[in-house]
């Protein structure tokens, strides 16, 4: 019997052998290579949720922004150093900002860093958080009282997105309690509160911004893709779009030329209209990516000629921007005004 079992056993092993490894590893093999299935895979439908049972769609934590600044190299190529995020990135974490009567602190951080910050500061502050939506960015405090006010007050805090990628902005606007109407009003009813506010809380995110954690929530709910892009128009042309109303915008841009290596020779707000001299008198450094696009100044053919900036609106919370020599006859292509934006873009905030 045992002789009967080896022999069926040496015969099998013989099989086999004879069959070699694609019996098992083969196309047909018990374990086949499965890592080009993806090829022959179709979409299927989506999954549908029981009656009565609600269905919440994920979304994409990291999203991957879209390709921007693309451009056509002349000659032969090589690889610049990254750029930052904008010009001014690296000088100053936090900073108060200014037109009109609103205020507002730019932070050199994404939203969902600074939501934890802003959180934090409440909890030293010993300000009880009545209400606080991490995807709509919004905090607000119990009425407090406020040393030397007869009236108490409650503020809100306001997280948002900035203009350039990974930077947020943050606003206060306080309200006064006096027995009336509990609705936030759309302008602080006391702005010397609101200022000071805004101060405290800018100082505290500016000692703490290096060791900021992250609120998931927060990071998912308020982009932090920033409020410019670059686009291209149907005839090829680049253009900036800029997500803010245009007295900002038009405001944002002046002070973006002046640190982007033009002068403003004249201008025509009614008209959203800039004239600027380019000086190219910004280092590598300043100019950004595209600096290192411009090796000497036979490379910079626009140095000393006149641009017509241009500033449109297109709704009430957006704005196109576009550049074009006043001089048509000049040389000037795509590329030329895309440099030009480009380093534009990187300094609007």
């Amino acid at each position: 019997m045992l002789k009967r079992v080896v022999q069926s056993v040496l015969v099998s092993a013989l099989m086999l052998s004879g069959a070699g490894c694609g019996y098992i590893f083969g196309d047909d093999g018990i374990f086949r290579d499965r890592s080009e299935d993806y090829k022959a895979a179709s979409e299927l439908p989506p999954i549908t949720v029981p009656p009565g049972m609600k269905s919440v769609p994920l979304r994409e934590i990291y999203v991957i922004p879209p390709v921007e600044d693309k451009f056509l190299s002349k000659g032969e190529f090589e690889v610049p150093k990254p750029a930052p995020l904008s010009a001014g990135a690296g000088s100053d974490v936090v900073r108060i900002q200014k037109l009109g009567d609103a205020s507002w602190a730019l932070i050199g951080i994404a939203p969902g860093q600074v939501w934890p910050q802003v959180r934090n500061f409440m909890s030293a502050s010993g300000m009880q958080v009545a209400r606080a939506d991490a995807q709509a960015g919004v905090m607000e405090t119990n009425w407090l009282t406020v040393e030397g006010e007869n009236l108490t007050s409650r503020f809100q805090f306001r997280i948002e997105q900035g203009v350039q990628r990974g930077t947020s902005e943050l606003h206060v606007l306080q309200m006064s309690q006096t027995g009336g109407d509990s609705a936030w009003p759309a302008k602080s009813d006391d702005p010397a509160q609101a200022a000071e506010m805004l101060r405290a809380v800018s100082q505290y995110l500016a000692d703490s911004a290096d060791s900021a954690p992250v609120s998931m929530i927060a990071e998912q709910g308020i982009s932090a893709g920033g409020k410019i892009a670059m686009l291209e128009a149907p005839d090829g042309s680049n253009y900036l779009q800029l997500d803010l109303p245009f007295d900002r915008a038009w405001a944002s841009l002046g002070r973006a030329l002046e640190e982007a290596s033009f002068d403003i020779t004249d201008k025509d707000r009614s008209a959203g209209t800039y004239y600027v001299l380019f000086t190219g008198e910004a280092e590598a450094e300043e100019l950004g990516w595209w600096g290192s696009l411009w090796n000497s100044d036979d490379d910079r053919p626009m140095v000393g000629e006149v641009f017509v900036v241009t500033v449109q609106t297109v709704s009430a919370d957006a704005v196109t921007i576009h550049l074009r020599p006043q001089d048509t006859s000049i040389p000037f292509d795509n590329r030329d005004g895309q440099q030009l934006l480009s380093v534009i873009k990187g300094n609007i905030d």
